[in-house]
């Protein structure tokens, strides 16, 4: 079993198409499935089925899927650990981010990041925290810095670097404004809410408040994006809950009874992957802040 074979292997896996797994690897579509084809003699059985335009894998290729990666990733590793020997910051650094962190946390680290290591080649990618949580886990990224999860994974190492302090919020116009003493959380329930998708750390967050009080959140809609959230909050289609540094005169702070809200925010790596220099110099200008 060659690695190139089991590369074009998993690119096919990944994109679930055979012309997008060549634009990944930079081959022709005939290279990739000569690659496959190669890897399924070897294997000794088909790894993907082709019903028409549409490509999923075998049982044969969901057994080999997850041992291509570790193989992938422990010949990766081997080869940033001999690279990390010339102290050298360069090559290519992947690293994922959430929209809210990359606009309001990152650019300045960034910034100073690139003017000191200009050899480095930044692939960043913008995807929601929970995503890029498994994108470390699968090896797609070599760190990502994104809101952290409640639980811990042992297969990851966290380091927590800010607190978000979420606020309650709603437009100047809405009926909420008007309270002149503390809200309690039932009363906010009477209302309808904007809120972060509900898959998010964020959302489970906010929920679990609501969750613990005995109470149930009337959410009318949700997204991933918070500036579509802040939008939808300021036109007054719900109140929200939103990260302090977003406020400003299109929202209203709502004094609510409840203990503070915060949320936590940080990078990760996987455990068992040998970081490359640009990842590390990554971490120290992170935690330089």
């Amino acid at each position: 079993m060659d690695t190139q074979s089991l590369q074009a292997f998993i690119a096919v896996a990944d994109t679930q198409s055979f012309s997008r797994a060549a634009e990944r690897l930079h081959l022709t579509q005939p290279a990739v499935s000569k690659r496959i084809a190669a890897l399924e003699m070897q294997v000794g059985a088909r790894l993907f089925d082709r019903i028409g335009r549409r490509i999923s894998l075998t049982e044969a290729g969901h057994l080999l899927r997850p041992r291509a990666q570790r193989i992938m990733q422990a010949v990766e590793d081997s080869r940033q650990a001999l690279a990390n020997l010339s102290g050298h910051v360069g090559g290519k650094l992947t690293l994922g981010t959430s929209h809210h962190i990359g606009l309001h946390r990152l650019p300045p680290i960034l910034k100073r990041y690139t003017e000191r290591h200009p050899d480095v080649a930044l692939d960043l990618r913008f995807l929601d925290s929970e995503l890029a949580y498994q994108g470390v886990l699968d090896g797609t990224l070599e760190i990502a810095v994104v809101t952290l999860a409640p639980t811990p994974l042992l297969q990851l190492d966290t380091v927590e670097l800010w607190r978000d302090r979420l606020c309650f919020v709603c437009a100047p116009d809405h009926p909420l404004r008007v309270a002149t003493s503390p809200i309690a959380l039932e009363t906010l329930c009477d209302f309808t809410c904007v809120m972060p998708g509900l898959k998010t750390f964020t959302h489970s967050l906010i929920e679990k408040r609501f969750v613990d009080a005995g109470l149930t959140l009337s959410v009318g809609m949700a997204t991933n994006y918070l500036e579509t959230l802040k939008m939808m909050c300021s036109v007054a289609l719900g109140w929200s809950v939103l990260p302090e540094r977003m406020l400003d005169e299109s929202l209203v702070e709502l004094n609510v009874q409840t203990p503070r809200l915060e949320r936590p925010l940080g990078y990760l790596t996987h455990t068992n992957r040998t970081l490359s220099n640009a990842a590390r110099s990554m971490i120290e200008a992170l935690q330089a802040v």
